[in-house]
């Protein structure tokens, strides 16, 4: 049987760390869209029979109706592909949830909070999703398989492993536990990363978003494509998303003022379909305002400058000058070796550093 695993797509996300640049959320969320609609196509061509979807298919908060429609008049263009979902944090099966109260294509199957079993000509399809925009437990230590001579898929919103308080809300399971489930493919949402042909015929595997949703997510994105027979199980990854988050750093300790570093970045080569953050490293000789530089930046795919570049004075040498630069300097040292500063605290010392000695220049 041949399928499509995807996961977090989450539609009408708000994009609320690419804010700072006009339209961009609006940009990106019709580029989920056509991400969408490409996938589609995808399965139309190739005759798709499965699309598993682990979760996070859209953001509960922000979804609008059109959009669900929009995901639904594509649903029923591939009749002949059985839909799979399995809502997760995100998209919770509650009340008021689209998944509850819209009318779905007849090909779409969404799964509760109760582990269920569908049986399909070719396998046993089950399913959890989640009821609350938390899970703690979904059932899965006391499930058993019904028939393990059939292909059985599982298809889940879960964590592999958590171990920290936030993993253990979201679901977290033992990938020990699963493998001794015996299951012959599970399809897996929430980590926004692929896992996927990492070991020999691996079957618990993520997808990984579906759309790349920000700096926390560089690379591709896309969907996994597998040819599963009882036994044997093939997966290639697919890329949907051809815009592509990626960082540039930038060493500045050569650099003597914010008039080069600003033409260093203007000079860089960026193509169109990337979205780019500039990280500032290296020893710094003159005051960065990342803010300031973003406003002569002249390509529009630059969204962000970070600044992680350390000052330049030796302070400690500086300081044993009997100047009035000097005694600045001992007491700024005094204050940036303090114990238990944070990384904002250090940041403010070292701007106030800089500040002080152009001043007394």
């Amino acid at each position: 049987m041949k399928f499509v695993h995807i996961a977090d797509m989450h539609f009408d996300s708000p994009f609320i760390n690419l804010s700072g640049k006009e339209m961009l959320g609006d940009l990106k969320r019709l580029q989920q869209r056509k991400i969408f609609k490409k996938m589609i196509e995808y399965i139309k061509e190739n005759q798709i029979e499965y699309l598993f979807i682990s979760g996070d298919l859209y953001e509960h908060q922000y979804v609008k109706l059109t959009t669900i429609e929009y995901i639904n008049n594509l649903f029923t263009q591939i009749p002949k592909t059985k839909i799979f979902i399995s809502p997760g944090n995100h998209d919770p099966y509650i009340k008021n949830s689209y998944y509850n109260k819209f009318n779905w294509s007849e090909n779409v199957k969404i799964f509760s909070s109760k582990i269920q079993k569908i049986q399909t000509p070719d396998a046993n399809i089950y399913g959890y999703g989640f009821d609350d925009f938390y899970c703690n437990d979904c059932g899965i230590e006391n499930f058993q398989i019904e028939d393990k001579n059939a292909l059985n898929i599982l298809v889940l919103h879960a964590t592999l492993d958590g171990a920290s308080l936030e993993d253990r809300q979201y679901n977290s399971i033992s990938k020990r536990l699963l493998k001794e489930k015996q299951f012959d493919y599970v399809a897996l949402g929430h980590i926004h990363k692929p896992y996927y042909n990492e070991e020999e015929n691996q079957n618990i595997c993520y997808p990984g978003s579906t759309a790349s949703l920000g700096f926390d997510e560089l690379g591709k994105h896309g969907m996994i494509v597998g040819n599963l027979q009882k036994g044997n199980i093939e997966l290639k990854f697919v890329s949907l998303d051809d815009e592509e988050f990626k960082e540039i750093e930038i060493d500045t300790t050569e650099i003597v003022s914010n008039e080069e570093l600003i033409e260093k970045i203007n000079n860089l080569e960026i193509q169109k379909n990337q979205y780019i953050k500039i990280i500032l490293v290296g020893k710094r000789n003159f005051e960065i305002n990342p803010n300031q530089l973003l406003k002569y930046v002249e390509n529009d795919n630059i969204i962000k400058i970070k600044n992680h570049t350390k000052i330049a004075y030796d302070l400690e040498k500086i300081s044993r000058e009997n100047t009035l630069k000097g005694l600045f300097a001992k007491e700024m040292l005094e204050k940036i070796t303090q114990e238990n500063l944070s990384e904002e605290e250090k940041q403010i010392i070292e701007n106030a550093i800089e500040i002080g000695f152009t001043a007394l220049e």
